[in-house]
């Protein structure tokens, strides 16, 4: 009893001092509870009601930057993990021209014209549609002569800069392409890294049509495994 005693006296002192509830129970090991009946009629001064609340700021303000961290962290380590995963994952896929087939055919499933007027896909990605020429080239015999280009830019672009990015990420000439379509409703400031959208024709009605065709039978056999 002296020892509760004891702590309640010096519960009341360091309360009257201004100090908080979470203070004085890591101060003395008492309990929140038995602080709140200790404590219930001593009152603030204005100024330590401030004190505590401007406090009380600051520590959630530290606790907040300490979870940005925690987070950060975590997500650091779940990047990593995900890209070892995959890592270890394309090891032991063999990427020959058969898949090599499968996945052009899904970029166009998801993103090429689907009229039959030959081979066109459109993305602002550079490194999709490098891949994307890339794959044309090395599944099939491809004439180069049937290679056309369109950009379609903001209106505050510069032609003759983005005609020479593409050419060389596509390793298309320059006279392969275009004029480009500008869109005039543009009102902000295009950022650096935006290159427009290229749109990458092959004019070649059956290799649309192949592709177009595996794209939409891999759809269908997707489908048709995976369904309820």
């Amino acid at each position: 009893m002296f020892t509760d005693l004891a702590k309640k006296e010096a519960a009341i002192k360091l309360r009257k001092k201004g100090k908080s509830i979470r203070d004085i129970e890591n101060m003395l090991n008492v309990n929140r509870s038995t602080l709140s009946g200790w404590l219930k009629n001593i009152e603030l001064t204005k100024e330590q009601k401030i004190k505590l609340h401007n406090s009380w700021l600051n520590a959630l303000v530290t606790a907040r930057k300490k979870a940005v961290l925690v987070h950060n962290k975590g997500k650091k380590n779940r990047i990593k993990a995900a890209k070892q995963e995959v890592e270890e994952f394309i090891l032991n896929v063999n990427i020959d021209k058969k898949i090599q087939e499968i996945i052009l055919a899904s970029f166009y499933l998801a993103e090429g014209g689907k009229t039959e007027n030959g081979f066109a896909l459109a993305n602002s990605n550079p490194e999709i549609l490098k891949g994307v020429a890339n794959l044309l080239r090395k599944v099939f015999i491809t004439d180069e002569s049937k290679f056309r280009c369109c950009l379609h830019l903001r209106k505050d672009q510069n032609e003759r800069l983005l005609k020479e990015f593409w050419s060389k990420i596509l390793d298309i000439p320059e006279s392969k392409f275009t004029k480009a379509q500008f869109d005039k409703r543009t009102i902000k400031k295009t950022y650096d890294h935006y290159k427009g959208v290229c749109v990458l024709y092959y004019h070649d009605l059956s290799l649309q049509r192949r592709i177009l065709y595996l794209g939409e039978k891999l759809l269908k056999i997707i489908n048709e495994n995976t369904g309820a």
